[in-house]
């Protein structure tokens, strides 16, 4: 399988370059040059399959070509070491629960996978060290940091902006060592983001380091997480309500809805799917007015939502042909203030007893103000809600109990490197690794 760019102008690239190098050398973000429909007895038998099984279809129509089987195999298997249940939330909405991973976020899924790709490449390539970029405004560093931690040959740099991520996802990731560095950067989620893509194109840094980047950019990243949505589909077949099922996905970046799109494009039985916003709202506006419009980020109750120019739009852009009547044919959006969030906790765990992440809230919302008669929703809880603590239990009026796993990391001292938002310090530090 080859990639292409999204802006056109970088050679094709073998999955192999397009994981290792993380972003084309034309800025653009790769896509796979054709996406592969999977048969109908799949869909057929899907609810009797596990989630592993299901996973090892999906990941052999994406990277069959390009990995051994039995290799391929183990890597999805070791990364689905735990189980994204569905549970149902009211008559018509359930939870697609993807908390259950090693730092209780969807992210486990992509980075543990990409994690294990990318070593699987290394060990190809017989090369001594890859260097991992990763900004975060949230679960992406935690997640990517954990599923990286002790992986020869790699060594993740994770930067994050200073103040703007809760203390339990920042000692998620400061607190682990080894081959994992935090860097505190003095800005927003959008300059560390920033900083990334301005490494990938710096060409003194790129003569001085192999560079690659776990964000959702990456292939390897963004791809994996199409699988569980062709379980949750499996799992409400069993139970009699997938004929008309709407997905509901809390958005910042976009990678997540990006991964949903492309299990449709794969046949996946998905109605429609609808993007959740919080006050970053620009692709939201882009839906009401056919005009992408990237904004600075503002910070929120959500966030990692906090993004103000979603890199993956570029990929939902190319996906459709740049239309904006396919796009909105299949997509409708929603967004919510921080009152709104507030709100929406706070009713569900008093109405049905489900507690809310402020992320998933939005996702919760949105179905509970859009689904139509007759439709099913599922909407992605991304976060275990205790990573939230201090906010979910002001909200709601409760004390969360805080997971052994996530109460580890809280017993780890903070090691994180400050720097400014302005490049030349960033490359300057990473001249010296």
């Amino acid at each position: 399988m080859k990639y292409y760019s999204t802006n056109q102008q970088a050679p094709l690239a073998s999955l192999h370059e397009a994981v290792v190098k993380g972003l084309a050398g034309d800025r653009g973000l790769y896509m796979p040059e054709r996406i592969q429909r999977l048969p109908k007895a799949f869909f057929d038998d899907i609810d009797r399959l596990s989630f592993q099984e299901i996973a090892c279809t999906v990941a052999d129509a994406f990277f069959g070509e390009d990995v051994e089987e039995e290799s391929l195999r183990s890597i999805v298997c070791d990364t689905l070491s735990f189980d994204c249940p569905v549970v149902k939330v009211t008559d018509n909405i359930h939870a697609l629960e993807l908390f259950h991973g090693p730092t209780l976020a969807f992210k486990d899924v992509g980075a543990r996978f990409m994690a294990r790709l990318l070593q699987y490449f290394i060990k190809q390539d017989g090369q001594d060290r890859v260097n991992v970029l990763v900004a975060t405004s949230g679960d992406t560093g935690s997640a990517v940091a954990n599923g990286f931690l002790g992986v020869e040959g790699i060594h993740v740099y994770v930067l994050y902006p200073k103040g703007k991520v809760s203390p339990i996802q920042e000692c998620q990731f400061t607190t682990l060592g080894q081959n994992i560095t935090a860097l505190e950067i003095d800005g927003v989620f959008d300059d560390c983001q920033a900083l990334v893509k301005q490494a990938f194109l710096d060409q003194q840094l790129n003569e001085h380091m192999r560079l690659t980047s776990a964000n959702s950019i990456n292939v390897a990243r963004f791809l994996p997480q199409a699988f569980y949505y062709f379980n949750a589909y499996a799992r409400m077949k069993a139970i009699g309500r997938a004929d008309q099922l709407v997905v509901c996905v809390p958005s910042g970046n976009f990678g997540n809805i990006t991964a949903g799109l492309f299990g449709h494009a794969m046949g996946l039985p998905v109605k429609r799917f609808i993007a959740a916003n919080n006050a970053n709202d620009i692709f939201y506006q882009y839906l009401q007015t056919g005009k992408y419009e990237p904004k600075p980020s503002r910070q929120t109750l959500a966030n990692a939502m906090d993004v103000g120019d979603p890199s993956n739009f570029a990929r939902v852009y190319d996906l459709y042909g740049g239309s904006h009547e396919r796009i909105t044919s299949l997509i409708s959006g929603a967004t919510y203030t921080d009152d709104q969030i507030r709100d929406t906790m706070k009713r569900c765990y008093e109405d049905t007893g489900y507690l809310l992440d402020p992320h998933g809230a939005c996702g919760y919302r949105a179905l509970s103000e859009q689904l139509q008669e007759g439709e099913t929703g599922v909407f992605c809880e991304t976060a275990h809600p205790a990573k939230f603590k201090e906010k979910v239990d002001e909200i709601v009026g409760i004390d969360t109990e805080i997971p052994p796993r996530l109460a580890a990391f809280m017993k780890g001292q903070k090691q994180s490197i400050p720097l400014s938002r302005q490049f030349e310090d960033f490359k300057a530090f990473l001249l010296k690794e």
